[in-house]
């Protein structure tokens, strides 16, 4: 008995070392169903704002959309454009958290209007880079995201360049940009341009606020450790000491929190031109969403719209939707094998390199999700994957849609490209293999 369980252990473990262990293509993924966040679970939203969006935070995966592609003015949620190339800079040097920033006296001027968003910013004095970043985060400030903006790129309309030069990169579309925070061009006095209308200011749609969004997220995601303060002290202890209390009431502890939506970000909006915005992030089981409401009502300063409308559509992503997970090393259907070329096998098991998660409605399965492999251009010869390719190996994407999704991702597409890999070694066929095939394609 004893040598024939270890004859059994012996056989079991030649299997494992000959098959390379566990398998790496299981089709099976993972689905994870929502909490859900209120009472009644709508399965509409009847947004009350001229344009609106959620997303998923990773892929941009669309999951409500009202007039996602019309332009309106964006206000202070500019500054997310702002603070994404202000972290580009710390990231590479050209900042640092613990410098100081002088205050020249045309930014001086905009921080001591009190009629807006600021901290107290004296001319000639200095502040950290750390500092004037939460002051922009936090409390809207506009006087110090200029100073910042100006830190970056040496002028005002400098970083304005810069900002329309991202947001290209980033893929937004028909945006008008003045100025680093927001503001209309006449308010930022001296730091505006002379050449432009007074009342211009900073204009992009919901989807292109959500790509920004989508980006600063995946490129940044400290930036919800300073989004996520309700509540901090500007130069406390000074005699610029503010005490400054997030705009996002929906923050844990402010007035518009709702405890079971766990949002930690991201920047709201307010102007006359703009009404109400808010771009909104909160994240439940793991699966996080992004939302951006544009002109919701503003009756009052105490008007909560913005972030009822916003709760609105986060409750219906996450009472109507579903996520399915796809992990690396798992094959999806479409994607399971590509044909190849000059190989030993004609065609070779495929699998996606990352994890991928994709939203589906409850009321649909993970079966509507499909993919379609799009090979490397230098890998492929006549359509296929040309031979030798090492276990692996990246040779692509998988190009996943969801089978009757009217929403799509943004970027008016309708797929979501995961790198794609092959699970086995292509070998390159013999020659006498590879002339036999030719003369049978003949006939």
């Amino acid at each position: 008995m004893k040598r024939l369980r270890q004859l059994m252990v012996g056989v079991v473990t030649a299997v494992t070392l000959l098959t390379g262990g566990l398998s790496t293509g299981a089709v099976t993924p993972t689905v994870t169903a929502h909490a859900a966040t209120t009472s009644t679970t709508s399965s509409t939203v009847n947004l009350k704002a001229k344009a609106g969006i959620a997303v998923d935070a990773q892929t941009g995966q669309i999951l409500y959309e009202k007039n996602g592609d019309q332009t309106l003015p964006v206000a202070s949620m500019s500054k997310l454009l702002s603070i994404y190339l202000v972290l580009q800079a710390v990231h590479a040097g050209k900042l640092k958290w613990d410098q100081k920033i002088t205050i020249s006296k045309p930014i001086a001027k905009v921080a001591e209007n009190t009629d807006l968003s600021n901290v107290p910013l004296r001319a000639g004095h200095s502040y950290t880079v750390k500092s004037l970043y939460q002051a922009s985060l936090i409390y809207s400030a506009n006087g110090a995201i200029e100073a910042l903006g100006s830190a970056v790129a040496g002028s005002p309309h400098a970083f304005v360049t810069q900002m329309k030069a991202q947001a290209k990169k980033l893929g937004m579309t028909n945006v008008k940009i003045y100025n680093a925070c927001g503001l209309t061009n006449k308010q930022v006095g001296a730091l505006g341009y002379s050449n432009v209308a007074g009342k211009a200011e900073n204009e992009w749609s919901a989807a292109d606020q959500a790509k920004l969004a989508v980006a600063l997220l995946n490129k940044y995601p400290e930036v919800l450790q300073t989004t996520k303060i309700a509540k901090m002290w500007f130069e406390k202890g000074t005699k610029d000491a503010t005490k400054m209390e997030n705009w996002n009431w929906m923050l844990k502890g402010l007035t518009a929190s709702y405890t079971k939506l766990h949002v930690d970000g991201l920047k709201t909006g307010t102007s006359d031109a703009a009404g109400a915005n808010f771009t909104g992030t909160a994240h439940n089981n793991g699966n996080r969403i992004i939302t951006v409401v544009l002109h919701a009502a503003h009756k009052s300063e105490t008007d909560p719209s913005r972030f009822q409308q916003t709760q609105k559509m986060m409750s219906y992503v996450y009472n109507n939707f579903k996520t399915v997970t796809y992990h690396a090393g798992q094959a999806v259907t479409g994607a399971k094998t590509v044909t190849t070329h000059d190989a030993k096998e004609k065609t070779a098991k495929t699998a996606l390199a990352d994890d991928v998660k994709l939203w589906l409605r409850n009321d649909q399965v993970a079966s509507n999700i499909t993919a379609k492999p799009q090979l490397k251009a230098s890998l492929t010869k006549d359509h296929a994957l040309e031979a030798p390719v090492t276990k692996n190996q990246q040779i692509g994407t998988a190009n996943l849609s969801l089978k009757g999704d009217q929403l799509g991702f943004l970027g008016n597409t309708k797929t979501v490209k995961v790198p794609l890999k092959v699970t086995q070694s292509v070998e390159k066929a013999n020659v006498f293999v590879r002339m036999w095939r030719w003369v049978v394609a003949l006939f």
